[in-house]
């Protein structure tokens, strides 16, 4: 069994328990917060459902984070890409009309160019400037908000509305529940199987991961550094930009005041607490969506605050990444104190 995956478990273990102990200290009952923090978010067909759809933005926007990470690319503008992408996936809502069929898929490639586009800025400010895209991407975060402010309060403001706000794109752009169960949750798992794909069988996504690892062991090899910056930049803003359009089309159809949340920085939290991880990032990007979406059901039920669930985030982050060489390092020492108790028992059972 995979030691991320161990240490994953522990820190989350480990976190609930720091969890448990807050909560009696504030005099609540632990076991019955719990219960229903996740009876709420993962117990029963409609919770479930609800949760998936909740995880999509954290998951894409956690991909973004996580792809650019293993690259050596620091982009950490996903909330900006993530807000244009939405916001050009509700134009082309607003102002096309065709069959379903047509127009999902349409929608879908203009979140991917919205993410796309604002991502393509801090590359070529890097690529002729030399710019830091640490730098860059996070100006651009805020360029991006006061942007879409303005569009949905002036030029494509809902004036029925009491405030900012688009009106709602057309029906045939809206996503569908199959099953009880949002499409936008299988258009992100088919994106997670391309990244994985990219990541593990490619050979650009072996460059990208190399430039990660030792950037001048990569350029000594071969790889056009440059080249793969720009293509890492596209495809994690595609995928802020996905996000952000996939919020849109899901529900509430519409591009409203504060849309983004904070989807991003959340995601790039995932990114950061599975170490960069690719499956590590769907399974904690669901995970964060159980404990945000059980908070409001946690409250209404047990009278805990809903603040509990920050706490009990925040808790996690701090447990995993921080314990995380620790606990590595003492499963390595268990695995070779394991390996030398068994090549001392080999001669003695070959003796007996």
């Amino acid at each position: 069994m995979s030691k991320k995956f161990i240490s994953g478990i522990i820190g989350i273990i480990i976190a609930l328990l720091i969890g448990a102990l807050v909560m009696i200290l504030q005099g609540y009952n632990p076991i019955e917060t719990y219960q229903a923090l996740f009876q709420v978010s993962l117990f029963g067909l409609s919770p479930l459902a609800t949760t998936l759809k909740n995880s999509v933005p954290l998951v894409l926007t956690g991909l973004s984070a996580s792809v650019a990470f293993a690259s050596g690319v620091i982009n950490l503008g996903q909330p900006g890409q993530l807000v244009m992408g939405a916001l050009l996936a509700t134009l082309g809502g607003l102002y096309l009309h065709l069959p379903s069929i047509l127009m999902v898929p349409i929608l879908i490639l203009l979140a991917i160019a919205g993410g796309i586009l604002w991502a393509s800025v801090a590359a070529i400010l890097k690529h002729v400037f030399n710019m830091s895209e640490f730098i860059s991407t996070l100006m651009l975060n805020m360029i991006a908000d006061y942007f879409t402010a303005w569009a949905i309060a002036y030029p494509f403001m809902d004036h029925t509305a009491f405030s900012p706000m688009t009106p709602q794109i057309d029906k045939a752009g809206w996503l569908p529940d199959i099953g009880g169960f949002n499409l936008s949750i299988l258009i992100t798992l088919l994106a997670m199987a391309f990244i994985w794909i990219v990541f593990n069988r490619w050979t650009a996504g072996y460059e990208w991961r190399i430039s990660g690892q030792n950037s001048l062991f990569a350029r000594l090899g071969g790889c056009n550094i440059e080249k793969n910056f720009m293509a890492v930049m596209l495809v994690t803003g595609a995928l802020a930009g996905l996000a952000g359009g996939l919020v849109v089309m899901a529900g509430p159809h519409r591009f409203l005041k504060g849309l983004g949340a904070n989807y991003a920085w959340d995601g790039i939290m995932i990114a950061i607490v599975a170490n960069n991880g690719l499956l590590g990032t769907l399974l904690y990007g669901i995970f964060f969506s159980a404990i945000q979406t059980g908070a409001l059901g946690m409250e209404l039920i047990t009278n805990v605050p809903s603040e509990i669930s920050q706490v009990l985030q925040a808790v996690l982050v701090l447990v995993i990444v921080a314990g995380r060489e620790f606990l590595s390092t003492v499963m390595d020492r268990l695995e070779a104190r394991r390996k030398v108790l068994a090549a001392r028992r080999k001669p003695k059972e070959r003796e007996a």
